[in-house]
């Protein structure tokens, strides 16, 4: 006996159950000559006549109709793993995301509908803070962040970059001072930032016209005319701002960071190959 294609028991159970070629075939939207294959095929493999053939319709013969209830066993079978399988897929729970605002409001969350359509019972907690979020403490379950991890039980990987340049209003543009700039600095506590110390670079110990502890109130400082200031492309590119430079010496690395025994969690995996896919995708958007 040769091995036989377990597929071919769908065409068998559907001519039994149609007694055409022609219903049969269209009930499996197959051809009727794929369908006359296959049965002659099973047929061959069992070794054993399955159907008589008249100008009228097939009828099953005896060894046919002894087969036909132990087919349908393995067709509950199959339904039985599938259902079973679709149901171990659908996953559900919660899963907490520590990012940068900016990354939040321009790259994940335009896309998270999609997300969540694949995904309609696994919810996302958005975690945005400037400062480093500590997965070691369970602050999130996972990050997408510019900074390398350096400690903490966690497993990280490069997924991208986020570019820079120099921004300000047309109106600023216009009347410029190249010997006296306006620069908009980031608050003492962030002064660890790639672009608050470019700044600090360009004043030369001079003072900005005004200092922010956020990137939002660093374009609408920018779009109310105050000054210039470093700004992420993908954030300042929408608005009507002039990118009167880029700054690739500051560009940031995008890290991907889970905590190391979740690593194997569907619903953080699910989530994770979500994010990284989402950088990509989006990495020429990010990077200029």
């Amino acid at each position: 006996m040769n091995e036989m294609i377990w597929d071919d028991t769908k065409a068998f159970l559907a001519l039994a159950r149609c007694g055409t070629l022609t219903v049969a075939a269209k009930s499996l939207d197959m051809g009727i000559a794929t369908l006359s294959r296959k049965i002659e095929r099973l047929e061959r493999s069992l070794q054993t006549p399955l159907f008589l053939r008249f100008q009228t319709g097939y009828q099953l013969t005896d060894e046919g109709k002894s087969l036909l209830s132990k087919a349908e066993a393995m067709e509950t079978a199959a339904f039985a793993f599938t259902k079973s399988a679709e149901k171990e897929s659908q996953l559900t729970g919660r899963v907490k995301v520590a990012t940068a605002e900016n990354l939040a409001t321009h790259l994940i969350l335009p896309a998270l509908g999609r997300f969540q359509k694949t995904y309609p019972n696994l919810h996302i907690d958005i975690v945005t803070d400037i400062h480093t979020a500590n997965l070691h403490r369970r602050d999130a379950d996972l990050a997408l962040r510019m900074v390398r991890p350096t400690n903490g039980n966690v497993s990280f990987q490069r997924v991208g970059t986020l570019g820079y340049g120099l921004y300000c209003s047309t109106h600023y543009q216009k009347e410029r001072n190249h010997d006296n700039d306006n620069f908009i600095q980031w608050g003492e506590h962030y002064e660890h930032l790639p672009a608050a110390q470019w700044i600090s670079n360009q004043l030369a110990g001079k003072e900005p016209i005004i200092t922010t502890t956020s990137v939002a109130t660093q374009v609408s400082a920018c779009l109310a005319g105050i000054g210039m200031a470093i700004l992420p492309h993908p954030v300042a590119r929408p608005t009507k701002l002039v990118c009167l430079a880029d700054i690739p010496e500051i560009n940031q690395d995008i890290y991907l960071v889970i905590q190391t025994d979740l690593t194997q969690s569907k619903r953080i995996r699910a989530v994770a190959d979500f994010l990284s896919e989402l950088v990509k995708t989006n990495q020429d958007q990010l990077k200029t």
